[in-house]
């Protein structure tokens, strides 16, 4: 495990070298080839055992939900049921209206089952599907649903071994293609391989869901698509219904917003009203207003909307409990100017500037800015430790000063954020290692040698040098194992409005992405509003446990008792706390689960 370890820190730095020279050059044109379109691949288990795996079909109702999120135009999306073969296919399809959404969906209803199972084989012609079809300026993704269970025909001498070596080869082809594969495990009769999905998922940098219950698609399929287009899930309170209508406000921030889109999830059917910023009734559908439903959920998407506050009027069953996502799209990357320099002495200061990039232009958008941060993130390749310095938001950019720490190689990107999406420059890389060191005497302090010392120096000397790279290598070498230890288990997430008594819907968060350490406002997704909860770390336990250090001033409750975790609180599964925040009239809930 070493010896990989060391191989592969060597080979990342060689290509970072061989990269140097490439990054920062064009920003315009990379982010232009990263516009905010999808070429999705949908993979669903059609075998036999899905009728107990998923007996309300809730894996269609997924897909079908999926495809009415998807841009109105200009996304890809096809689709594919296996059993041990290919039951059904429908080739990548670029949505021109909602009739190719209707008709993606009754191919959808006309699935059928049938024997075996063999999740290799979806993978893999997903895979090349979108090796071969997809557009290269578009994102390519996959979403898998399936309990992970394999079935093997046994008259075809089909082994778990040969299925395991296929899946291998495709989920590493999807990962040198730049295909993260996201998981939706689906667990009706509980017997879902969680483990099996979520190593497809890590090995390909997407991420692992699982239910048994339609209500939860929403939420999984908002932040599929939060994460995959870097956009937040923007919260909407739930409402009880009292059968008449009730409002719900819908603020569109700036005018940069591609698409709404707002789910509305309810075990008895709704209706919906809408009026726009001005209060003027808009009919639904409309050329501008798309609204789709199901069985399971009914999704409104508006296009291009108009900055202001939007006014939903939802009716439903009295009684019932409404719950309603919201999801914003934008056209529009971050990047950051390329630095005057590679190489950097220890103090030296760099002087960071990045810009929002709409169709390969510099935005100049002063409100979308002025409800905007931003920071620079630098993390010390050395040493895995992170970074963080706020930058400056001048109006039409932002601007900030890194100062080099160490003698150390660096990994500088720019993060910028408001509440409803993110953006993040691609890293680059500097390094202030020896070539940029002082030259220096190490003992005297002088810039020359001394000619009167003892003949005996240069030994001792070389002695000294050669403990300290001892010393040196040893630290990194540690340094090293403790920043590659990974998790395992889940995190559930909720949070608690104190103020109402409301909770979001539980969120789970694989671990299995995770190296070294983390912080719970990473998990949280980096809100603005939950910052206090950034000095509270998780380190790798032994025995599948997590250890939790607390460096904030917030409580951490166990048991209903206040825990000192100063110095480390273990975690082993099934373990629950309790945060309750200052800042904010919020109380974060955690499960810990293996």
């Amino acid at each position: 495990m070493l010896r990989r370890n060391q191989l592969t820190f060597r080979l990342l730095m060689v290509l970072s070298l061989l990269l140097m020279p490439l990054s920062g050059r064009l920003p315009e044109a990379s982010a232009a080839q990263r516009a905010s379109q999808i070429d999705a691949m949908l993979v669903v288990d059609a075998s036999n055992s899905m009728k107990t795996s998923d007996p309300n079909k809730i894996g269609n109702e997924a897909m079908k939900m999926f495809i009415d999120m998807l841009s109105a135009q200009g996304d890809k999306v096809g689709i594919i049921a296996y059993t041990d073969q290919i039951q059904r296919e429908k080739a990548l399809l670029e949505i021109k209206s909602t009739a190719d959404k209707e008709d993606l969906k009754q191919f959808i209803d006309q699935l059928d089952r049938g024997p075996y199972t063999d999740t290799a084989v979806g993978i893999k012609e997903a895979v090349k599907v979108l090796q071969q079809g997809s557009d290269p300026s578009h994102e390519p993704m996959i979403v898998l649903l399936a309990d992970g269970n394999n079935d093997f025909n046994k008259t075809k001498g089909r082994t778990q071994s040969q299925s395991d070596q296929e899946l291998t080869q495709a989920v590493a082809d999807a990962n040198k293609s730049g295909i993260p594969v996201y998981t939706i495990g689906l667990n009706a009769d509980g017997k879902l391989n969680k483990d099996a999905l979520a190593q497809i998922s890590k090995q390909t940098s997407g991420k692992a869901f699982s239910t048994d219950s339609a209500d939860d698609l929403p939420q999984i399929l908002s932040e599929i698509f939060a994460s995959h287009l870097k956009l937040k899930i923007v919260p909407i309170q739930s409402i009880n219904a009292n059968g008449s209508y009730q409002d719900v406000t819908i603020n569109v921030p700036n005018s940069n917003v591609l698409e709404a889109n707002i789910s509305i999830m309810s075990n008895k059917p709704v209706e919906v009203k809408l009026m726009d910023p001005t209060g003027a009734s808009k009919s639904i559908p409309a050329s501008d207003i798309l609204f789709s439903e199901s069985k399971s959920y009914s999704l409104l998407k508006l296009l291009s909307p108009v900055k202001g506050d939007w006014k939903l009027q939802v009716k439903g069953v009295a009684k019932d409990k409404i719950d309603i996502n919201l999801v914003f799209n934008y056209d529009m990357e971050l990047t950051m100017d390329p630095l005057p320099s590679k190489a950097y002495k220890k103090g030296d200061k760099i002087d960071i500037k990045s810009h929002l990039v709409s169709g390969g232009q510099n935005l100049q958008n002063n409100a979308l800015y002025n409800n905007m941060t931003a920071k620079i993130i630098v993390t010390d390749l050395d040493t895995g430790d992170t970074k963080e310095v706020e930058m400056n938001n001048s109006g039409d950019l932002f601007e900030g000063t890194y100062k080099v720490a160490d003698r150390h190689e660096y990994e500088i990107k720019v993060r910028a954020e408001d509440k409803s999406f993110y953006r993040e420059t691609e890293p680059v890389k500097i390094s202030a290692k020896a070539g940029g060191a002082s030259t220096s005497n190490p003992l005297t302090g002088s810039d020359v040698p001394d000619k009167k010392s003892s003949p005996l120096l240069p030994i001792i000397i070389g002695v000294i040098a050669l403990a300290v790279i001892a010393a040196a290598a040893y630290f990194i070498l540690t340094a090293m194992r403790k920043a590659n230890r990974g998790f395992v288990g889940q995190l559930v997430v909720e949070i608690r409005d104190e103020n109402t008594g409301e909770k979001t819907y539980p969120q789970y968060k694989k671990l299995t992405a995770f190296k070294g350490k983390f912080n719970l406002h990473q998990v949280l997704q980096l809100a603005p509003e939950l910052k206090e909860t950034d000095k509270i770390m998780f380190v790798p336990g032994k025995n599948d446990r997590i250890l939790l250090k607390n460096g904030s001033t917030v409580n951490i409750e166990k048991s209903g008792r206040v825990t000192d975790a100063t110095q480390g609180l273990e975690l082993k599964s099934g373990d629950r706390i309790t945060i309750p925040l200052q800042s904010v009239d919020k109380t974060i809930l955690i499960e810990y689960l293996v």
